[in-house]
Formats: C-alpha cells, structure tokens, sequence
C-alpha cells in the first residue's frame, strides 16, 4: 500500500480532524489515494448511527440538525454532518450555506460538519455523499447526519444513504399534500413536525396519522410523529429518543444489515452512474450533433458508450 495513504489512514483512524477533511477531499475528487484510502477503512465501517434528515426548503431542517447535535453532544456522541446544497445550472456555483447555522460547533473537536455540492446529482444528495458517510463511520464516528438540499418531491434517494430517516414536515406550507403524492410517506422511519407553534400544527399532525392508517407497514415499525419547534430547542431531544428507538428496532429485526447491504448497493450504482457520466460527458457533443443530425438515436448512443466502455475492461 501506498505509504501516503498508510500514513492518512493512520491519522484518519485515530480521528484526526485535518486527515478526515483530507480523506473526504480526495474521496470527493475522485483521487486514486481516496479509493485505496476507503478500501483500507471498509473493515470499520457500519458502527455509525446514519441519520438522514430530509424536508422541502425553509422547513427548518438545517436548524433541527443544529439541535440534534446537541443533543447527541451532550450524551457524548461524537457526531458528524453531511450537509448537501444545490449547485447551480448555470454558474456550476454552490452556496454550501448550511454551515452557517451550524457556526457554534466548529470549535468542538467532537463534531465535523462537511458541506457539499450536488454537482447536478439528482434525488437530493451529492453523487460521493455514501463514500463521505463511509469516511466519518470509519473516522469513529458515532452519530452521522446527512441533510439533504430540500428541492421538494425528487430528494428520497436518502433512504438509500441512512438506517433511519426523518422526514420534516412544516404547517402552512402544504407540505402534507405534497408529501402524500410523492412517496415521501413510504421513506420516513420518523415524522418531524417543526414550526409546530404555528397554526395548523396540530392539523398536520392528524392528516399524517390519518395518512399512515391507508399504508401498510410491513417492517413492523409505524413511523412515529415527532413535533417541534427547532429554533426554540423545543422537542428536540423527544426526536432524538425517537431515532434511537428506531435503531433499537432495526437492531432486534435484522434491519440495520438490510440498511447497509442498501447503502452498498447504493453506493456502486452510483460509482457507476459517475463513470458513465464522466464517458458520456467527453464525447458529449459529438453524440448531440449525432443526435439532431438523425444519424444516430439517444439509445444507439448509449449502446456505443457501453461496447466503448466494455472494451476499454479487456
């Protein structure tokens, strides 16, 4: 093994904050030494409690995620954040604000917040966001959230990242109507009502419970609705006892394996959508001209890309 990456997994294992920025760094780039370096932490991963937390925009996630750390803090918990902001279509530029409301943390040596940049990866995450979970899990780690960008409807690829879900919901924005005809019912372990002292709280929490009567919950676990008012610290630790009850639970039935055999899964679609992303890309223009010109279709496109690729692996 390279002595470089040796010499970084030494650091990263011990916990060092500057080699677990270094190792996310070179995960992220794509950088050979991040390969062997993730390669070299596989063993120890799979002891992080992975939680993602998701919600349309102004929902108050990043501020339920500042809460959350605390409570995590203050039982001991060494915890780590994947914080995901859009890039934009066309400057290719990210704010990677979330941060900001997270500014109280960054003196503590027990907690790494990491922000990162979709990069035009859709379903809420960015494309490396498992190999940067991997990363901190193997940094020893005890608690991960991951934040989702919060573009509404499309972002439920966090169910394949994290054991245990939380989706934020928030009264007088219709967020119920639009999390019942988007599947965003099917993704939560736990419900989270935030901004729950404004008006129709209460009612949002009803029409969720009314929502889950017409499910079905075969895991034997009924997402339970937590409310609160993040910015107030209030209800906070309730939803953090409502994540551990749920890890409880996929501990007793089997269901943290089947979290992270999903997580693996995840994790080499989306290495392989990258690659093919990446191929496609330096050939793009000429496929386009291919395309209007009528001489090839988008699926003959495609076809070429993969006999390319596949005789590139001989």
């Amino acid at each position: 093994m390279d002595a470089r990456v040796e010499g970084l997994w030494e650091r990263l294992a011990a916990g060092e904050e500057r080699a677990v920025a270094r190792a996310i760094t070179l995960v992220e780039s794509g950088d050979p030494l991040g390969r062997d370096m993730l390669k070299r932490a596989r063993p120890l991963t799979g002891r992080a409690a992975v939680v993602g937390i998701t919600g349309s925009p102004g929902s108050g996630k990043s501020t339920l995620t500042d809460g959350l750390i605390g409570v995590a803090r203050a039982a001991g918990r060494k915890v780590g954040v994947v914080a995901i902001d859009p890039t934009s279509p066309f400057s290719g530029g990210a704010i990677l604000g979330d941060r900001i409301r997270m500014t109280r943390w960054h003196a503590d040596p027990g907690v790494y917040i990491r922000s990162m940049a979709t990069r035009g990866h859709l379903g809420g995450l960015a494309a490396a966001t498992l190999q940067v979970v991997a990363v901190l899990d193997a940094a020893g780690f005890d608690t991960v959230f991951v934040e989702t960008v919060g573009v509404g409807q499309s972002e439920v690829d966090i169910v394949t990242a994290a054991d245990t879900t939380v989706v934020v919901l928030t009264p007088g924005q219709g967020d119920a109507v639009q999390a019942f005809k988007a599947g965003i019912m099917e993704i939560a372990d736990v419900f989270c009502v935030n901004k729950y002292d404004h008006p129709g709280g209460d009612r949002l929490r009803r029409e969720i419970r009314a929502a889950q009567e017409l499910g079905d919950h075969p895991a034997g676990w009924l997402p339970p609705v937590a409310t609160t008012v993040a910015s107030k610290g209030e209800g906070v630790d309730d939803l953090m006892r409502l994540l551990d009850e749920h890890r409880a639970h996929l501990v007793a039935s089997g269901g943290l394996e089947a979290a992270r055999r999903r997580r693996a899964r995840s994790e080499v679609r989306a290495a392989l959508g990258e690659r093919l992303r990446r191929e496609l890309v330096a050939g793009e223009e000429g496929a386009v001209d291919a395309v209007l010109a009528g001489r090839l279709s988008p699926e003959e496109v495609v076809d070429e890309l993969l006999r390319y690729l596949a005789k590139r692996a001989e």
